[in-house]
């Protein structure tokens, strides 16, 4: 045993590149989904359906992978408490990397009927249940490795993932969007990035192969014999808080990223590629404001970012429902600009405040079960909900601004009543520099 723990410690800006290549790539098959579902999925999985019903078919097989995504925390929170970080990263990268590419073979409703649609529920599934495994062994294995007064800093490299991810995603659907005409896109060229999922696991799985056990679970005397358990019975509280406080964040990124594409393009007649263009630019800026936001984290606690970004993110709803409804790309720009600056205010700081809320023997399943938890409040509801209030309202679809105002103010509520968890002795020392 102490051989084992005898590892020699990773550098830090090593490890946290690995974990960041790691979770962009899980979350770029999980995003690719989410822009077909918008695009395409629809008309040809669900042709029997009317527009608007196929929409939210193929966004509801959309929320399938958020529903597995807390079933994915606990099997591979298990995993991750019971036999290392380590393991978790590479079982969930082969999980979501082979369902991706799977997505992309499957044939459409007018080649085998019925089949076509099942099948594409049950591969989001195993997407799902993949990337619920994907973020807490990644960011635990950062946060674990990181000295205490840069945890929140090293924390938020595994957070600059997602945006890395949906940009590669989008990207390529831009391409194809643009250079393909509509007949070929959804004849074949909804499918590329799919299969370039293949590609993007085989880096990652390389990439992950040399990474050093977490210190902590190292140290761990006696692990939990059923991780579940011990969160249910010690911690509900703090689970159901967490996914409170969090839907918020799934709620606004995801009306960004999918609801407001699908939105704008039936709704409005903007093109798909204007509307990528407008919501990869403001993923940009997010993506680079991230560690500058955790590093505020660093300085001034967790707890008070998460709380200054869910204000600003129920002062901000109205105002970007107003903006996207001009269908005009500087002003959508600048409505989704400041939703995800709002957004990335709390989660850039949430590596490293999830993981402190809870006890290292547990943190694994803990960590990840609240965090996902969160999407399904968030993520898998609010493509489904925007959608069916939007379409009963007028051209501002006022209703949307006011879901993601009540979903801001619950998760701020949560927020209040959960601890700072910064390090008593980083306090003292940021208040004294």
């Amino acid at each position: 045993m102490h051989a084992v723990r005898a590892v020699k410690t990773p550098s830090m800006l090593r490890l946290a590149a690995a974990s960041l290549a790691g979770t962009a790539i899980e979350f770029y098959d999980f995003f690719v989904y989410g822009t077909a579902a918008a695009l395409v999925l629809g008309p040809l999985f669900f042709p029997t359906f009317s527009p608007m019903a196929g929409t939210l078919a193929a966004f509801g097989t959309f929320g399938a992978g958020f529903v597995a995504r807390p079933l994915g925390s606990v099997l591979f929170g298990h995993i991750g408490d019971r036999r290392g970080r380590r393991p978790v990263l590479v079982a969930s990268l082969l999980l979501t990397g082979a369902s991706t590419v799977a997505v992309g073979c499957v044939p459409t409703y007018d080649t085998i009927g019925v089949a076509a649609p099942v099948l594409l529920l049950v591969l989001r599934f195993l997407q799902g249940l993949g990337l619920g495994g994907e973020w807490g062994g990644a960011v635990l294995l950062t946060t674990e490795h990181a000295p205490a007064e840069r945890r929140g800093l090293w924390s938020s490299f595994p957070q600059v993932g997602p945006s890395l991810g949906f940009l590669l995603a989008n990207g390529v659907m831009l391409v194809l969007s643009a250079t393909l005409s509509d007949a070929r896109f959804a004849q074949w060229g909804w499918r590329v990035p799919f299969w370039v999922a293949g590609a993007l696991a085989v880096a990652g799985l390389w990439l992950r192969a040399s990474l050093a056990e977490s210190p902590r679970f190292l140290e761990i005397d006696v692990h939990a014999r059923v991780p579940l358990v011990d969160v249910v019975r010690h911690h509900w509280r703090l689970v159901l808080l967490t996914a409170g406080a969090l839907s918020v964040g799934y709620a606004v990124f995801y009306s960004v990223t999918t609801w407001s594409l699908a939105y704008a393009t039936e709704r409005l007649g903007v093109s798909r590629t204007v509307m990528l263009g407008c919501i990869m630019a403001a993923v940009v800026v997010k993506g680079a404001f991230t560690p500058v936001a955790a590093l505020l984290g660093d300085r001034y606690g967790r707890r008070p970012l998460c709380l200054v970004g869910c204000a600003a993110t129920a002062l901000w709803m109205f105002p970007m429902v107003a903006l996207l409804s001009t269908g005009a790309p500087l002003p959508m720009f600048l409505g989704f600009l400041g939703a995800l600056l709002a957004f990335v205010t709390m989660f850039a700081v949430i590596g490293a405040y999830l993981p402190e809320l809870y006890e290292p023997r547990v943190r694994c399943t803990g960590a990840a079960v609240g965090y996902n938890l969160g999407g399904v409040l968030g993520g898998a509801l609010t493509p489904l909900v925007a959608t069916a209030l939007a379409e009963h309202g007028g051209r501002v679809p006022w209703g949307v601004g006011a879901y993601l105002t009540g979903v801001a103010l619950l998760s701020l509520g949560c927020f209040a009543l959960l601890p700072e968890t910064r390090p008593v002795g980083v306090v003292a020392e940021a208040a004294a520099g």
